[in-house]
């Protein structure tokens, strides 16, 4: 009996240990996290530095004394896992970004993303599995087949958004960020897409039926994880307009709207779609219509609310990084060859260049040789640095990463191990080289950006009112009335003169059936106490 009572307060004693080991832990990274945020607003109006970076380099320091004090074994304080970045991290960053996306500048230029996101994907994919396939069989790096060449492909297509879009400005480059962002959520999409279907088709036999089928699944997947995310976004603002859940509580409104969110990105992985399109959709609705039928009160509170979750998930992201970077254990494969590890990574980061080249300049070209604006064409600079920003690799290369070359968190064999760590060395070589030169590069190439959208400056089309959606929080755009549309006298006046039809129909669509149902600017519920009843009775008192 004393030895099972011995026995069990052992066990006890470990598992407290071990639970004061973890709370330790979580206070030194939420201090690092305090310290990456105060450092981050210091170097605010820093050239160089940005918050990735500066989180990353936080993380490398930590990540030394780290190895330093636990004598070689340990170099951060969290074990990486897959489904944390990819269920908890993730979706706020993406959801956010569809959230505050100026809607009419990244809908005009809709067809130049798609072209961009995910043809240049495939594109920069097959270069990259070409390019590995024909320079690491001269290496000596172990095994790797056609699967494992062909996913490594599809892991260094991936662009980190995240860090670009702390670099890009949306109102003195708006153009540049709705292209560079909207490519970055469907290079994000298109690479996961591609990657689990490379893991699943059979590649000892490929024929076209396999390629129809793998061209069939990626539309598939692209139609119905975007009418997923639409659906989940048109059902919370039904569910909110119909309801006038604030009249009680605007917690309420806010809880709902946050869940909603969340509940269409796992719904999306549930049924093995897209959750990053799901949410990225599911974003805009929300913003184009749930929005507007919360009450003043929740309109603040989900802006900041929304911004403030996304920003700590990627303060997050790349401060493990930068600590997981020194794991001892990934490094030991590789002692023994570090030369091979370094050509391993410097023929990586040239095919990632090359790749990005090989789609960025032609099918820039192909849409210039569509529009017919001048100001709307995309000049060889603005391609320069479309090219540039998107050459830094971040946590969506590193989990992709993980989940083909490690075994519940190892590397068991040296040619894996080889690729994990070339990984994480063409993360923070992209990140902070390509990251640190990316602000400069845009200054000196684009000294002079505009603040507003080069395709309203034609004066034949009818006038629009740009305002930042989360600034005002105004409708994005201000219609004006069809009596102002300059009407051609001529064929070739008709023919030559800039039309927006599709928006103009869309906005006819809008505004008679789908906000009467679903709300929007406009059509604000009747909320007691709110500022509309208050707004309301001022009037009929001034008459």
């Amino acid at each position: 009996m004393d030895q099972v009572l011995s026995t069990v307060a052992r066990r006890l004693q470990m598992v407290s240990t071990s639970d004061h080991a973890s709370v330790v832990s979580m206070n030194i990274f939420v201090a690092l996290l305090c310290a990456c945020i105060v450092l981050g607003h210091l170097l605010e109006e820093h050239r160089w530095m940005n918050e990735s970076i500066t989180a990353l380099l936080i993380g490398l320091g930590t990540g030394v004394i780290i190895l330093l004090t636990s004598g070689g074994t340990n170099s951060h304080l969290l074990v990486f896992s897959e489904d944390l970045f990819f269920i908890y991290l993730l979706p706020p960053i993406i959801f956010n970004a569809g959230f505050q996306v100026k809607k009419k500048q990244f809908f005009h230029n809709f067809i130049t993303i798609m072209l961009f996101g995910a043809v240049g994907t495939l594109i920069s994919c097959t270069i990259i599995s070409l390019g590995v396939i024909q320079f690491f069989k001269k290496m000596d790096i172990g095994i790797l087949d056609i699967g494992d060449y062909l996913a490594i492909g599809a892991i260094f297509s991936a662009t980190d958004s995240v860090c670009t879009l702390q670099v890009l400005n949306q109102d003195e480059t708006p153009l540049l960020y709705s292209l560079v962002f909207g490519e970055g959520v469907v290079n994000d999409a298109t690479s996961v897409v591609l990657f689990n279907a490379i893991q699943s088709f059979d590649l000892t036999h490929i024929n076209t039926r396999t390629a129809f089928q793998f061209i069939g699944n990626f539309f598939y997947l692209f139609f119905t994880s975007t009418m997923l995310g639409v659906f989940a976004g048109l059902l919370s603002a039904y569910i909110i307009k119909k309801l006038y859940i604030g009249r009680h509580s605007t917690d309420r409104e806010v809880a709902l709207m946050i869940l909603m969110a969340y509940l269409s990105y796992m719904l999306a992985e549930l049924f093995y779609l897209s959750g990053i399109l799901t949410v990225f959709f599911c974003g805009i609705v929300m913003s184009h219509y749930t929005w507007h039928n919360v009450t003043e009160g929740s309109r603040v509170t989900t802006k900041h609310c929304f911004a403030t979750l996304s920003f700590v998930a990627e303060i997050f992201i790349f401060l493990y990084v930068g600590m997981d970077a020194l794991d001892i254990e990934k490094w030991k494969s590789v002692r023994d060859s570090p030369g091979t590890s370094v050509a391993v990574s410097s023929v990586l980061i040239s095919l990632v260049m090359a790749g990005r080249a090989a789609f960025v300049f032609p099918l820039s070209f192909l849409t210039n040789l569509a529009k017919k604006n001048p100001d709307e064409k995309i000049c060889f600079k603005q391609q320069v640095v479309i090219w540039w920003s998107g050459l830094m690799r971040g946590a969506v290369s590193m989990a992709l990463a993980y989940n083909q070359f490690t075994r519940s968190g190892h590397t068991q064999l040296r040619g894996n191990a080889i690729m994990i760590t070339s990984t994480i060395t063409v993360v923070l070589v992209s990140t902070v080289v390509f990251g640190l030169l990316t602000k400069p590069l845009i200054r000196f190439l684009l000294p002079h950006p505009k603040s507003t959208s080069s395709f309203l400056s034609d004066p034949s089309t009818p006038k629009s009112i740009v305002v930042p959606l989360l600034g005002g929080q105004q409708d994005s755009y201000t219609e004006i009335s069809s009596s102002s549309f300059i009407r051609p006298g001529s064929i070739r006046a008709l023919l030559t003169t800039p039309t927006h039809t599709v928006h103009y129909y869309w906005r006819k669509f809008d505004n008679h059936f789908m906000r009467p149902v679903f709300g929007g600017r406009g059509f604000v519920p009747y909320v007691p106490g709110s500022p509309t009843e208050q707004s309301v009775h001022e009037q009929q008192q001034q008459q």
